[in-house]
């Protein structure tokens, strides 16, 4: 059972990756963290909530107050226009009890959890950051890092040469890539091939349980396709990093140093930088697990196999 401590900006696909962990049964969630990025952080709170209540996760699981704004100090940018007004697509959260968790409780889970915890960090980087700045010593009791970010040699999805996460916040990155051990990496070359068809949701919709996943597909879907009508579904760069965690067989992984360009004007902000000739390098230089490809009928399989029930917890269907 892997024990993961999730941060996320609570979009769609962060939103469908945690039902998916909370379906799988090799998966616990130890925490989730909040922060800026798809939404505002308060919409972040709000949708974790939601999903909380509506699939009766367990109420020991804590929500904690990430990150508002990234390290830059520059005032984020949302994307209703993939996730919705308030990151769910047409859905509208209606919480009025939210308790949140201060910062220092990501502290208490680490040293609960200290040589199994696993981060998979599917949003902005800045929380985590900050916890290498605070906390560096106790950050090398984390046994793995996922991180859902960067692109390497294709076009970005948010600049020519830069994936959202890194762009937004490569301050945080760069502290980050330059403190974690154990890092995977799982950029874009992955995540963008990670697609789920509309064939796919209405199995899913008519023999799983996950009815909310048919109205949060279909809007997200439909941003994609407007953008690229060649597209056949919508990538889910989320869910995708937390199968990293428990199925590595389905990736495609080098080793290699990554750099990431720190400058916050001019057209190169956020790229990630590999060099795959240091894979030979010996081990004085830092190197990160970068997924290049994925086996895509895996994924299909794994994905719906999760989410109609076939692997829930304690063997139930």
């Amino acid at each position: 059972m892997k024990k993961v401590l999730f941060f996320g900006d609570i979009g769609i696909d962060d939103t469908i990756a945690l039902i998916y962990a909370y379906l799988h049964d090799e998966i616990e969630i130890v925490g989730v963290v909040a922060e800026y990025g798809n939404v505002s952080r308060e919409d972040a709170i709000s949708n974790i909530h939601y999903i909380f209540n509506l699939f009766e996760f367990p109420k020991d699981i804590p929500v904690i107050l990430g990150a508002d704004v990234p390290l830059t100090g520059e005032q984020p940018t949302y994307y209703p226009e993939i996730h919705g007004e308030h990151g769910l697509g047409p859905i509208i959260p209606n919480n009025r009890v939210q308790v949140v968790e201060n910062f220092y409780e990501i502290v208490k889970i680490i040293e609960q959890h200290r040589d199994e915890l696993v981060i998979v960090n599917v949003g902005r980087l800045t929380s985590l950051a900050t916890m290498f700045i605070l906390y560096k010593d106790l950050m090398n009791s984390v046994k793995e890092f996922y991180i859902m970010g960067g692109v390497f040699w294709i076009p970005g999805n948010v600049t020519t040469v830069a994936e959202a996460n890194f762009h937004a916040d490569p301050v945080a990155v760069k502290i980050v890539l330059t403190y974690a051990k154990n890092v995977t990496v799982i950029p874009l070359n992955a995540t963008q091939k990670a697609i789920v068809t509309p064939e796919m949701v209405d199995y899913i919709d008519q023999f799983g349980k996950a009815k909310i996943l048919k109205p949060l597909m279909e809007f997200y879907t439909d941003f994609y396709k407007k953008r690229n009508p060649s597209l056949t579904g919508g990538p889910l760069h989320d869910v995708l990093t937390l199968m990293a965690t428990i199925q590595p067989e389905l990736f495609i992984f080098g080793n290699s140093t990554v750099e990431i360009v720190q400058r916050l004007e001019g057209p190169a902000r956020g790229q990630s930088i590999a060099d795959l000739k240091t894979e030979q390098l010996d081990d004085e230089v830092k190197k990160h697990r970068i997924a290049f490809d994925i086996d895509y009928n895996q994924f299909f399989s794994e994905f719906i196999s999760v989410m109609i029930g076939q692997k829930t917890r304690n063997g139930e269907q």
